[in-house]
């Protein structure tokens, strides 16, 4: 079994700074080549159907595969966005998709499952971060450990009183 709790405490500080973000009067705009709040969100949301999809791939003893490129082009988030209707309905996907994650991923798969190793590529500003086979175990800790905090840090930094770090 793999402990869930930092996934879960990671999404709740994700939701926390995207409803705040949503109901700010005023929000920075994203810097050029970033993305704005919804676009995150729809981002989120797909690196979340992914990984659900690696999981049950997993549990169903089938050949799967973690490729986060889908989650990065842009007519797809854009597309993911309008077909959830929005912030609103961004947020409660990924609040949905949290909690099937931390199901998934916890109690659910023997430690066997959590060692399959998956063929992965994930890229970030079209550079590859990982090209190598990880276990399934370290997907779901990269997401609470470094998806989903550092997409958190990226919400608030729309909030117009965030500090600028360099």
């Amino acid at each position: 079994m793999l402990d869930t709790t930092s996934l879960r405490d990671a999404y709740r500080a994700l939701l926390d700074a995207a409803a705040t973000v949503a109901g700010a009067s005023d929000t920075k705009p994203a810097p050029p080549g970033e993305w704005n709040a919804d676009q995150i969100l729809a981002h989120v949301s797909l690196v979340n159907a992914a990984t659900i999809t690696a999981i049950s791939g997993v549990a169903a003893g089938t050949i799967t595969t973690y490729d986060n490129r889908t989650a990065l082009d842009t007519w797809t988030i854009n597309r993911v966005i309008k077909l959830a209707g929005g912030s609103t309905g961004l947020r409660h996907r990924i609040r949905l998709q949290a909690d099937a994650l931390c199901a998934l991923g916890g109690p659910m798969l023997s430690q066997t499952e959590f060692d399959t190793l998956i063929p992965t590529l994930l890229l970030s500003h079209d550079t590859a971060l990982v090209d190598q086979p990880l276990p399934l175990r370290d997907l779901i800790t990269g997401l609470a450990e470094v998806e989903i905090p550092g997409h958190t840090q990226q919400l608030l930094a729309l909030l117009p009183n965030a500090a600028t770090t360099s």
